[in-house]
């Protein structure tokens, strides 16, 4: 099984990072393109817009693998602010404040800053030229 897991790591990596970018376009898709679900449209240069235009931009470069260490540290503050602006004022608890998606975000996103987008990458292509 370890060596399985070893094995399947690399290719998982970039799995993890390619649904996280899909889910979180969801919430960029919402807010400009009211796509998956009808939300209100942010005013702009709020910082409901700046969210998800980081969110929408940083989510296709995520998808793509492209610049992917930088973008998913970017994501990863975009999300820690999320939650402490937007959601923590509401309760302790991240399960009783809504806020438990932006938080599970945050750490996937800086778990792949640290550990690059894996082999299904842009970036992965580029450095093997």
């Amino acid at each position: 099984m370890t060596q399985t897991a070893q094995r399947l790591a690399p290719a998982v990596l970039s799995i993890l990072r390619i649904m996280s970018a899909l889910l979180l376009l969801q919430h960029a898709f919402s807010k400009f393109f009211a796509f998956p679900m009808v939300m209100k449209a942010p005013q702009m240069f709020s910082l409901i817009w700046f969210a998800g235009a980081i969110e929408l931009v940083g989510g296709v470069l995520l998808l793509l693998g492209l610049f992917t260490r930088p973008v998913a540290f970017i994501l990863s503050g975009e999300l820690a602010f999320v939650y402490f602006i937007g959601h923590a004022p509401k309760g302790f608890y991240p399960l009783t404040n809504g806020g438990e998606a932006a938080v599970l975000f945050c750490f996937i996103f800086l778990y792949i800053a640290c550990a690059g987008g894996g082999p299904i990458s842009i970036d992965a292509m580029r450095g093997r030229r």
